[in-house]
Parts: structure tokens; sequence; C-alpha cells
């Protein structure tokens, strides 16, 4: 059984008005300021929910992407990332949590957008939680 991410790891209610690092069309113009809780939740395969932010550019690889797909699959699916990272949430603080999201996997990708995934541990990559569409992102991470 595989345990989804939990909402609250990113937003329960959708914000309303413009959101940071987004346009009033609700695009995504600087990937690095956007936060949870301005796109779209959605509930992904096996259960696993998550966020999708920002409109998709013209021909987007991340079109193909479902939240909650693992991060072996979306590689091999779309290709590797201009720049990648990882760090660690609140949640690998809590003495005696095993859940899942205690760790979160960013990929960028030049003119696509960002990636963000939540693992249990640091090596494992996790399952896709948050899908951010930025036509013009740099690819590299702020």
């Amino acid at each position: 059984m595989v345990a989804a991410a939990p909402m609250s790891a990113l937003a329960k209610k959708k914000q309303s008005g413009v959101g940071p690092g987004m346009n009033e069309a609700g695009e995504v113009v600087n990937s690095s300021q956007v936060e949870a809780g301005w796109g779209e939740e959605v509930v992904g395969i096996n259960d696993y929910e998550g966020e999708i932010t920002g409109k998709p550019a013209p021909g987007s690889k991340f079109t193909q992407l479902k939240i909650g797909m693992p991060m072996k699959q979306v590689t091999d699916l779309i290709g590797e990332p201009t720049d990648q990272g990882a760090y660690v949430t609140g949640k690998a603080f809590i003495p005696f949590f095993f859940g899942g999201d205690q760790y979160r996997y960013e990929m960028a990708y030049k003119g696509q957008g960002r990636l963000v995934f939540a693992g249990k541990s640091m090596g494992t990559g996790g399952n896709l939680i948050w899908i951010i569409h930025n036509s013009n992102d740099s690819g590299y991470r702020d």
C-alpha cells in the first residue's frame, strides 16, 4: 500500500486573486516565488493528492504527467531536468513519524517549469505532488 501525500503538505484551500510569482492570467512568471494553494488541487494515480499551478506551454511535456507518478517514471517519460535538488520538510523532525513527505525533491526544466516530489528519504525520489507550469522557466533553481 502506498501512502498518499496529504494535502496539508500543500494546501487545503485554493487561494483567490493573483498568487505570488503569477500574473493576472494565472500564468507562472517566477517559479521560485510560487506558493502552494494557488493552483488546482487534483487527485492522481493511486489516490495521490497534489496541485497543478499555472498554464502549460504549447507542446509542453508536462501535460503527459499525472500527480502520484514515481520520479523514475517521470524522467523516463519526459527526460532529465536542467537542474534538481532536495530539501527536508518539517515532518522529518517529528519523532516516530514514519509517513511520506519528509523530503521534497525539485526538478527544474527549461521552458517547461518545475516538478516537486515527496518522499520518505533523500535517496528514494518519491512521487509527484506538484506540477508548476512556467514557459519562461530558466531551468535552474534559484
